[in-house]
This record gives structure tokens, sequence and C-alpha cells, in this order.
């Protein structure tokens, strides 16, 4: 064992996570038993409370039948208030401005069935040209819905020339000079591709200011930095539950929208079952009566199966604190960086995601100069047992989450880099 892998084990006994509370699948390559898991902001780990906790559920159903409802020990009937109040304190909302149903890019579109309405010269939609592909897609058939080209009414934000990320002030300066042509902002908290943290702040208040609706996916966001969305005054925001949120695969999803356009009657939105007022549900009237709180963008009942893993994760997120996760994260993804810096300086690798930490949650992305992306993640795992994520043609990314992932995770990553890619 060499000093470095030492001082790693060294830092856990000190900083530990917790990592007792997850599953870690077994390695198929390398020296440990368990996988260096580097994955978390494509797919979180399964919480061990999880499977349990939806067994009582389903026990539930087998027991009580339809009764199950009113008598389970967890109601259905009222359960997706359950994830409310854990859900608003995560994202930094009010929990009648935060509610859990659907999938991530089927909120954005009911989302934005109510806030993007392009009239007259303002019809565009910005984005970072680094959006994940859904938010791209999504984005373009709203366009065409509305009878618009989709090339001439969505805006990507590039980079400046040579540079890997999206800078804030030409956001900022865009939104000052065009932003009279713009319907929606539409921008990631955390790109996926390179890891950059947006500054939400400043960027909403730019956007606002230029008569703009602001919008956020905070897929990358949610669970892995902290986020005050009711303060920054962000107009809505939506965010998956599957990666830092460790809620499993295809996991339901979170919404927010912000106080201030709760309960305005001129605001368009689909309604269905779910959208009335509980109290008068079972009235069973045929003109809805929505409340005046966020509950009123649901349409269908909830999936209870599917809401126990979001649940307890969201338990697991309160007992631990973002506050402390974000310290650990900064610890975490600072040590795998200094790492990186020495196995990338004679190596053709280069880390993309800003170096300020306070630019950035737990993922770091490396652009590989020779080979295929998916090439060294296979390589990686079936040799060393470190699951990373590819993104082709050359990007791989590392995500050390903080709740799970250790020192001696980041040490193997950048000792299984050091021994699959050549120097140059």
């Amino acid at each position: 064992m060499n000093h470095q892998e030492n001082e790693a084990h060294r830092l856990d006994a000190a900083d530990p996570g917790h990592r007792h509370l997850f599953h870690v699948p077994p390695a198929e390559g390398g020296r440990y038993p368990e996988v260096a898991y580097l994955a978390g902001n494509s797919l979180g780990l399964q919480p061990r409370a999880t499977r349990t906790e939806l067994l009582a559920d389903l026990e539930a159903w087998s027991r009580l039948g339809v009764e199950g409802h009113l008598e389970a020990e967890r109601p259905w009937l009222p359960y997706h208030e359950l994830l409310t109040a854990p859900a608003a304190r995560l994202v930094g909302a009010l929990p009648t401005e935060t509610v859990v149903m659907n999938s991530l890019t089927v909120n954005l579109h009911l989302l934005m069935v109510g806030f993007y309405r392009p009239a007259g010269e303002r019809t565009r939609i910005v984005i970072e040209d680094t959006a994940f592909p859904s938010d791209s897609y999504a984005v373009r058939s709203q366009a065409r819905f509305h009878g618009l080209e989709p090339d001439a009414t969505v805006v990507r934000l590039r980079p400046r020339p040579g540079e890997e990320n999206l800078r804030t002030s030409d956001v900022v300066e865009f939104l000052a000079a065009e932003g009279d042509t713009v319907a929606l902002v539409l921008l990631g908290g955390v790109n996926y591709l390179t890891g950059e943290l947006m500054d939400i702040p400043a960027i909403t208040a730019a956007g606002r200011a230029a008569g703009a609706v602001v919008g956020w996916d905070l897929a990358h966001a949610a669970g892995n930095v902290p986020l005050s969305l009711h303060d920054w005054d962000v107009d809505f925001a939506a965010w998956c539950s599957y990666k830092y949120l460790n809620s499993g695969p295809g996991a339901l999803a979170g919404v927010f929208v912000h106080q201030r356009h709760l309960g305005d009657p001129d605001l368009p939105r689909f309604e269905g079952w779910w959208s009335t007022e509980a109290a008068t549900r079972f009235e069973m009237t045929p003109v809805s009566r929505p409340p005046a709180t966020v509950e009123a963008w649901q349409i269908s009942n909830p999936p209870i199966f599917a809401m126990g893993p979001v649940r307890t994760s969201l338990e697991l997120f309160d007992s631990v604190g973002m506050p402390a996760l974000r310290e650990r994260s900064l610890r975490l993804t600072g040590y795998l960086e200094r790492l990186l810096d020495e196995v990338t300086a004679d190596r053709p690798l280069t880390v993309v995601t800003p170096r300020d930490p306070q630019r950035r949650g737990c993922q770091l992305s490396v652009r590989i100069g020779v080979g295929g992306a998916n090439e060294l993640t296979k390589r990686l795992r079936h040799e060393h047992g470190v699951i990373a994520d590819a993104r082709e043609p050359d990007i791989v990314r590392f995500a050390p989450v903080p709740l799970y992932s250790t020192y001696h995770d980041c040490w193997r990553v950048a000792d299984a880099l050091a021994a699959t890619v050549e120097t140059r």
C-alpha cells in the first residue's frame, strides 16, 4: 500500500460519509471487493432502508386492498404529502410551492404550458448549448407547438471561444441586450456535461429584469448543491430524483412554482383528478376547484410504490442535512481534483469542470485526448472496479457523492486512470 493510499484511508477515518447506509455493488475487476462508484450523477446507489420500507407499503396493499387508501400505516390518499416538506427543504422552497410528481421532462412540459407564452416579439427560449438533450428536444417541440420555427426560436448560449464553461456575465449581458425578445430562460442549474454550477440567483434576476420567465432544470443540482429557490425568486423549477437523490431508476421528479404564481387565474394549466382541492375531490363534480398551491399542477393520483423510495431518500437528506453534505462535497471533490492534477499533468487528459469550488458541485469531468469515453470507462470498470460515466465522444464524468463516496474511492480513480491512460 503506497503513501497516497494510506493518506486516503486516514482521511476517511477523519471525515467519514454515510456509505454504510447504502448498497455498494461488488467489483468485477481490480483488487477491492466493492466498486469505487463515481456515477451517482447518472444513477444514485440504493439506500439500505429502501427495500424494507417499500415492502411495508406492498404489504399494506396485500393486507388491506382498497382500504389502504385510508387505513395503511402510511395512507395512500395523502401519501404525496409525506414528501412535500422534505422536498421543499431540499430546494429552499415553501411547502405550498413544492410537489413530487411525474418525471422530469413531463414536468417541464406541464410547466411550460403556463410559463412559455410567446407573444409579439417576445418568443425566444434561451438554453445553454450543452443542455441535456431532453431539454433541447422539449423546448424545440414547444416552439413547434406554438407554430414557431425551432431554429429561430431557441437560443443556444455557448462559452467563449477556447473556454469550456458558460460565463454568468455573458448570460446576463445577453439578457440585457436582447431580453425584450426572450419569453423563457430555461437553463440547467448544474451543467450535466461539465459539472459547472450556474449562478442561479444572478441569472434569475437578469432574466426577470428583462421581462422573461426564468425556469431551471435542477436534475444535477438537487441533492448536490444548496438551493434557495423561493428567496432567489425563481419562477419555476423541476428536478429528477434518481441521481443525487438515490430514489431508483426513472424515479419520480419534483416541481417548484413560486408563491407569486399560485392561484393566478390567468395562468394556463392542464388539470386532472389530483388538481382539485383534496377536500372536494370525492364530491365528483365536473369542474375542478384547484387549490392555491403547486398541487394544482398535479394531474393523476400519485403512484405509491414509486413515491416510497423518494420518501425514504428525502428522509435521509433531512437527517444528514445539505449544509453538511455540501461541506464534505467541497473537501472530497477538492481531494479528487488534486489527485487528477497529478495524473493529467503528463497524460492526454484535461479536467473541464471549473476549478473554483463555488462554481461546481461534486462532479469533475475529464476530456480524454486519445480513444473513446465508452472504451475508457469499460476498462476502468473491468480492470480496476471503478464505475464512472461516459459521454461520447470524449468526456468521462466522475462524481464523488458526499453521502457514500470515500477518499479511497477518489484515490482508486486516480490510480486507475494512471494505470490505464499512457503518458504522452
